[in-house]
């Protein structure tokens, strides 16, 4: 089972992206971590796809 994929913001106005609680990346704008957090989805769709 995959952990949840999410983005926070940060207090110096950054945003982090998160799977479960490890730290994927950090220092990002929203776009960014928005385009990181849709891609890293879209994977795991793709590989859940190829097990099944």
């Amino acid at each position: 089972m995959s952990h949840v994929i999410r983005v926070k913001p940060t207090q110096d106005g950054t945003y982090t992206v998160y799977r479960g609680t490890l730290v994927l990346m950090s220092g990002l704008t929203r776009a960014q971590a928005e385009s990181y957090e849709a891609s890293l989805a879209q994977s795991e769709r793709k590989s859940d796809q190829s097990i099944h």
